[in-house]
């Protein structure tokens, strides 16, 4: 099961929280709700993965590609980091 909760929404960035598994339906979940959410040119996407605690291929090609879109991934775990890899250059982001 996921949950994604929208911690900030204003103008200067959109701030989703997801938790659980990220996998199966879930994946697709995750992509509309980022779709849903995207703020715009110039407005950061943050994803705070902190609290996935796995992800299945399917759900890693999709954070691949979030990154592609330059969706910022903050606190991934160890796994999802090293699943996910270094994607031209952009870094994982500390959660501020």
């Amino acid at each position: 099961m996921l949950r994604i909760t929208v911690v900030d929404a204003s103008c200067q960035s959109v701030r989703l929280r997801v938790e659980g598994r990220l996998a199966g339906r879930s994946v697709a979940e995750l992509r509309q709700t980022c779709e849903l959410h995207f703020p715009g040119p110039g407005v950061p996407l943050l994803l705070d993965l902190a609290d996935v605690s796995f992800a299945d291929a399917e759900g890693i090609a999709l954070l691949k590609g979030l990154m592609r879109d330059n969706v910022t991934l903050l606190n991934p775990s160890p796994f999802l980091a090293l699943q996910v890899g270094d994607h031209d250059g952009q870094e994982f982001s500390p959660a501020t």
